[in-house]
């Protein structure tokens, strides 16, 4: 059974959906910008959690909205010179290039703030006839005294809470509400900025109020999960749940999940501490996608994930092994490796293929186990190292010897193992990259390399020992050291 940590409970609970069909909602970008690091992370944890529901045979309905209204959309917009929709346009179709690059299935439905104004301004309509909010000025506020259970969320005091944690909030707008702990759910608007008509006239929606009536439209009253970074519990999901659950008088979310935030190098990734990562940025400077997806995956989704130069290249290479071992049924078939599995099958001994299978079996349960833990990806990641290695050791061992003797009892084995590889990759949405490098260099030319490498290194030159290696590596050969005196190679 799958247990999940519920933010609302502050406990892992066994996951119960409500029917048939498991609703989630994931709070999306606001479109102003490219996405960064921080979004990988939060868009990948949550992917696995959709590939996995769905891989235990769950109905899944998965919707991420667009915020496409926003301050920081038309501070942009005045900055570029152009508009509100434009600005939006961009820089949703940059997302899904990024998302799709990371290979993070597209969401079911993906609903824009600007196509839910008349659900918006019903949501505010039905919480100011219920005594929730009240309007002053052309802006409407909710009044957060109003709700008993205001901060069962977060768990913090509400006067103790910074209201203005995500600095959306202006001074001309803490000087308009009866509370400062109030919130915008209609902005009026100002003479140089875009509006929708409402019944309060010129404006446009508040944040929080976006995403509970798009939850609403697309999911209904009452969801199973609700997503989202751990810095969007407050203020934005605590005020989600206090709007949605006055006006509809049921709980939202039954599950509550959040993921952890980034560090560059033990410090917070921001724009002020210039040590920002955009998505597009990494790839660029040869970051493959698939080693980021990775290099997410190797730490729980609720802890932070520190991005250092050390921690990337050992995913790097860890991902290396494993894309190797994904390139098993096509080292096969391109170097004509006879193998029928049926007639294999049948020539290999049933204890040997019970052991085997048995043993197959087992590695899926301990995938399938680490996952149902709360996601642990790192857990489930050791798994899928267990069955790439032999893999990659036989094609290292392929690639290395000249004549090498194929046994037909270790093709079954690995066979085996690939089939369960392919599987579970697919679930932590690891896709096979094609990293092999085209390289014409002659085997003489290797040969006379490595020797020539080999007498650096006898004569303690290790700068152009390692200028040799480095060489190689570039033209795709990597060299394995067995001794002193004897050094291997591969195509890699």
């Amino acid at each position: 059974m799958i247990k999940l940590f519920n933010t609302l409970s502050k406990k892992i609970e066994v996951f119960k959906p409500i029917n048939d069909v498991v609703k989630i909602y994931c709070c999306g970008v606001t479109v102003y910008d490219l996405c960064h690091l921080g979004h990988a992370r939060s868009y990948i944890a949550w992917d696995i959690l959709r590939r996995f529901l769905i891989y235990r045979n769950y109905k899944v309905r998965y919707v991420q909205n667009f915020t496409d209204i926003d301050d920081k959309i038309l501070k942009r917009a005045k900055e570029e010179n152009s508009s509100m929709k434009e600005v939006s346009e961009k820089n949703i179709s940059e997302f899904h290039k990024d998302m799709d690059t990371l290979g993070i299935m597209r969401p079911d439905s993906m609903p824009r703030a600007t196509n839910h104004i008349c659900n918006i301004c019903s949501f505010i309509t039905i919480l100011e006839k219920k005594g929730y909010a009240y309007s002053k000025d052309g802006n409407v506020y909710y009044s957060v005294i109003k709700n008993k259970d205001y901060g069962k969320l977060s768990n913090q005091n509400i006067q103790r809470q910074n209201i203005n944690q995500q600095g959306r909030m202006t001074n001309e707008e803490n000087n308009t509400k009866v509370n400062p702990q109030d919130f915008a759910l209609w902005k009026k608007a100002k003479d140089d900025e875009p509006f929708f008509n409402s019944p309060w006239g010129k404006g446009r929606p508040g944040w929080h109020i976006e995403c509970s009536a798009m939850v609403k439209d697309e999911l209904g009253d009452t969801i199973d999960i609700h997503l989202g970074g751990s810095d969007l519990i407050f203020p934005h999901h605590e005020n989600e749940i206090a709007q949605s659950e006055a006006a509809n008088g049921k709980k939202l979310a039954n599950y509550w999940l959040h993921n952890g935030m980034v560090n560059v190098n033990g410090q917070k990734m921001s724009k002020s501490l210039k040590n920002f990562k955009t998505i597009r940025e990494l790839i660029k400077n040869g970051i493959s996608p698939m080693t980021l997806r990775y290099f997410v995956l190797t730490v729980n989704y609720r802890k932070p994930l520190d991005f250092t130069e050390d921690a990337l290249k050992s995913a790097s290479e860890a991902w290396k092994n494993i894309n190797a071992a994904l390139s098993f049924e096509d080292i096969k078939k391109s170097n004509f490796i006879p193998f029928d599995k049926k007639l294999t099958s049948e020539l290999i001994e049933p204890n040997y293929t019970e052991t085997l299978n048995s043993e197959i079996i087992q590695k899926k349960q301990k995938f399938i186990d680490a996952l149902n833990n709360d996601l642990n990806t790192a857990g489930a990641i050791a798994v899928i190292y267990e069955l790439a290695k032999p893999i990659k050791n036989f094609i290292n061992q392929f690639q290395r010897i000249k004549e090498i003797q194929i046994n037909s009892k270790e093709i079954f084995s690995l066979s085996k193992r690939f089939e369960m590889l392919k599987e579970l990759t697919e679930v932590l949405g690891l896709q096979k990259e094609e990293l092999i490098k085209k390289s014409n260099i002659e085997e003489e030319e290797i040969k006379h390399l490595i020797n020539a490498r080999l007498k650096a290194k006898k004569e303690k030159n290790f700068v152009e020992a390692d200028r040799i290696r480095n060489s190689l590596k570039e033209k795709g050969i990597e060299l394995i050291d067995q001794s002193r005196e004897l050094t291997t190679w591969i195509r890699i």
